[in-house]
């Protein structure tokens, strides 16, 4: 009676191991798998990061902060960022009641004020305008002077008619 219980404990663990070998078998293989897609998917994340990288740099070819020879004509000036001290300089602008002096058209819904600025270099600002219902940009020429005055002149412009 002993033996046939120890014979039946001996099969019974036998199944057992041999259940679990092929189980364990199985999981790394899924494992495997799912290791492979999640490689794949690095990759083309990879790939997606790399494309918006080179997207953000040309997009950033024309800026103020990345054009060094534009910085230098700033050096004597001894500023952190001549760009946002530009920027500011020209939300200004928006102070004065009525329409923003840089912008040749009337506000037909109420007035016309600056909204975005690019500071392209030395000497160029792209700007856009807003009443809140119509649109425009403005092309801008600017000169910071010794004494941290800075003139605008308005270059060119253009005004978007709603096509409804």
């Amino acid at each position: 009676m002993k033996s046939k219980i120890f014979l039946y404990l001996f099969v019974f663990v036998s199944l057992i191991c041999l259940y679990l070998f092929v189980s364990s078998g199985k999981m790394a293989k899924a494992k495997d798998d799912q290791i492979i897609k999640l490689n794949a998917d690095v990759t083309q994340l990879q790939d997606s990061v790399q494309a918006l990288q080179l997207k953000v740099l040309e997009m950033q070819y024309f800026s103020l902060e990345n054009n060094d020879d534009a910085l230098a004509y700033y050096d004597h000036l001894q500023m952190n960022d001549p760009s946002r001290y530009i920027s500011d300089k020209l939300l200004e602008t928006n102070e004065t009641k009525g329409d923003n002096p840089l912008v040749p058209y009337e506000g037909m819904e109420s007035d016309f004020k600056i909204n975005k600025i690019k500071v392209l270099n030395h000497k160029w600002i792209i700007t856009d305008f807003s009443d809140g219902k119509y649109w425009g940009e403005l092309l801008i020429k600017y000169e910071l002077k010794d004494d941290l005055g800075v003139d605008f002149t308005t270059l060119d412009h253009l005004l978007y008619t709603r096509s409804n």
